[in-house]
């Protein structure tokens, strides 16, 4: 089920590759996102070395907001990085196509899957302005055709 989309990430860049990956949340994190208080806009995935020197992706920047029934913190940010969670060799294909090929790893959609919350997550390179231009031509034309279609079958 579909909890939270980042509408940008597919008007912004030419999608390649999608993944699901598990997030570390806390109780209250969890309960927030199911009721959709969240926003992807701006946010990016990034990869970071721990300390047994393996890559670790992290997402940035990504906003839950606090559950107001929680018992949190004051000092609670709700943009602070939160880690991933994939296999090893999926975290080592991202990040040597993201390496040689200049893709960028971007978040997609917050997804509710047998109780447990996953972020989907796309291997993806940016659109230029004019590829953006003719996107949105695409879209006009689909919609005028949807409103002429739905005009002919009302006049029959």
């Amino acid at each position: 089920m579909l909890l939270l989309k980042n509408k940008k990430a597919y008007f912004d860049y030419k999608l390649e590759k999608k993944y699901q990956a598990g997030i570390v949340l806390s109780g209250a994190e969890v309960k927030s996102l199911r009721l959709k208080h969240a926003s992807l806009a701006g946010s990016y995935v990034k990869a970071l070395v721990n300390k047994n020197k393996q890559a670790e992706l992290y997402l940035i920047n990504a906003q839950i907001n606090a559950y107001r029934f929680a018992n949190q913190h004051d000092d609670y940010d709700p943009k602070r990085s939160r880690k991933l969670l994939l296999k090893r060799k999926e975290i080592e294909e991202l990040l040597q196509s993201s390496e040689q090929q200049s893709y960028s790893i971007i978040p997609l959609a917050f997804i509710l899957e047998r109780n447990y919350i996953k972020l989907e997550i796309a291997l993806a390179k940016g659109k230029k302005v004019f590829e953006k231009r003719e996107t949105l031509k695409k879209k006009d034309l689909r919609r005028e055709m949807g409103k002429k279609l739905k005009l002919s079958q009302i006049k029959i």
